[in-house]
């Protein structure tokens, strides 16, 4: 298995949901080419503006992890243990996640499994209002290598497999209707996916070091079970979205079917906030904002600070983003403005990452896990900065 190659209105064809609308997670061609912010430090400014962080992180607490002053800790779920008074076994190597409101004042983790042989997949965790672990279960089984992924604004959960044959899995958080499988969204080692809604299109990464930058545009959005999928170019310094021939990559990876495609170090998480796209590559430590409505695409964070081996990716209500490390010192970094601060440290673990940042739809709390030894969801609840 490859080292860690990331959440409202109606549901999409073939899905009935009932879950509120989705609160949290981490969705014309320009001339000039990526700007690369200063080495080890942010670039152009995130929305919105920087602010003063939250402090040094203390000495672990009795969950393992370094924390700011101010926040507490929690396990949800541990890998190979029932999730406390569910019945519902959590599975081993947690990934990419989200949270989901219910509409009745609690909310829904999901997470998935980055196991392989059809035994991978992914689960959910359900809160009431209080907070209180009230279920737990299965809300997609039998695929395999399920990474990151990404929450729809109408509800459903975009599990991606990262593997040569992988596809995308739209699932239901409650795990009332059955996860369809989405092949129109291509055939490829899919990481993590978001939603545009302004532009009606989802963008995908892939997790190989020639990787590629997808679209997908549904020809009924929102019902994925059809569309066109794409490929960012770039032809003479400019750069254009091309169809890829065939999305089922049978004959020639759908990375290799359109010349001119820019080529990303491992693409990994993905999310969408006040009109930008932001994704990271983890072959060169970069995180990168692309803007659908200029073509304008830029580097954020460039490496070499207290950001390394980045993964999941998930923004905050106020544009803040949260970047899960892939080794490294086994952190979530805050990337904000000039910014980048660790503001959670898992210790006591070897051979893992940290995967599956989400905030709950208040803001509140931050979901994470360690991915193994053993595999470990964790919650941590304190004053992040939100929106009220």
């Amino acid at each position: 298995m490859h080292r860690r190659q990331l959440l409202r209105l109606t549901a999409s064809a073939g899905l009935t949901l009932a879950v509120a609308p989705w609160l949290a997670a981490c969705s014309s061609s320009s001339t000039s080419s990526p700007t690369p912010g200063p080495t080890g430090g942010a670039g152009p400014a995130l929305p919105p503006a920087s602010f003063a962080g939250y402090g040094p992180l203390g000495p672990p607490d009795a969950n393992g992890l370094r924390l700011p002053a101010g926040f507490v800790s929690r396990v949800i779920a541990t890998s190979g243990e029932e999730v406390a008074g569910t019945g519902y076994v959590w599975p081993p190597n947690p990934d990419g996640g989200a949270t989901f409101d219910t509409g009745d004042g609690g909310w829904i983790y999901v997470a998935n499994s980055e196991t392989p042989n059809g035994a991978g997949g992914a689960s959910m965790v359900r809160f009431d209002r209080d907070g209180t672990v009230v279920e737990a279960r299965s809300i997609l089984s039998g695929t395999s290598l399920n990474c990151a992924g990404g929450a729809t604004p109408w509800g459903t959960w975009l599990s991606c497999e990262e593997f040569p044959g992988g596809r995308v899995h739209e699932c239901d958080p409650t795990g009332v209707t059955r996860a369809a499988v989405r092949p129109a969204m291509g055939t490829f080692t899919h990481e993590a996916a978001a939603v545009d809604p302004g532009g009606r299109a989802v963008y995908l990464t892939e997790d190989v070091t020639d990787g590629a930058l997808y679209r997908f545009v549904p020809d009924a959005y929102p019902d994925l079970s059809s569309g066109r999928l794409e490929v960012l170019v770039e032809r003479g310094g400019e750069r254009s979205w091309v169809e890829v021939p065939d999305p089922s990559g049978e004959d020639r990876p759908t990375r290799d079917q359109v010349p001119g495609t820019v080529r990303f170090d491992g693409g990994e998480g993905i999310c969408f906030f006040a009109g930008s796209l932001f994704f990271t590559t983890k072959g060169d430590d970069r995180v990168w904002r692309y803007t659908p409505g200029t073509g304008a695409l830029d580097v954020v964070y460039d490496g070499g600070g207290a950001l390394s081996g980045v993964d999941n990716v998930t923004v905050s209500s106020t544009g803040d983003l949260y970047v899960a490390e892939d080794g490294g010192d086994m952190q979530v970094v805050l990337v904000s403005g000039e910014r980048v601060e660790p503001v959670v440290e898992i210790t006591g673990t070897t051979g893992s990452e940290v995967t599956g940042p989400a905030f709950s739809p208040d803001g509140t709390r931050l979901y994470l896990s360690s991915q193994r030894d053993p595999g470990r969801t964790y919650e941590v609840t304190g004053p992040w900065r939100h929106t009220a």
